[in-house]
């Protein structure tokens, strides 16, 4: 997936940082029962969302240093 504009990458790594607190929060209060898959996916979203949104602040950074 290529994404046009950095703006974007950052708001999906924040939402998949959300995604990645909001899951186990609801397990701790006992909403959701804990599972190895629902961890797992708990897990993966949020170090893909940390590593999106890495990447979109230094792709915004980087184009913005390029207008000056």
């Amino acid at each position: 997936m290529i994404v046009s504009h950095p703006r974007m990458m950052i708001i999906i790594g924040f939402c998949l940082l959300l995604i990645g607190w909001f899951i186990p929060l609801l397990m701790v209060m006992q909403m959701l029962e804990s599972t190895f898959a629902l961890n797992f996916i708990s897990y993966g979203a949020s170090v893909s969302g940390l590593t999106i949104g890495i990447i979109g602040i230094a792709l915004y950074v980087g184009k913005s240093k390029r207008k000056r």
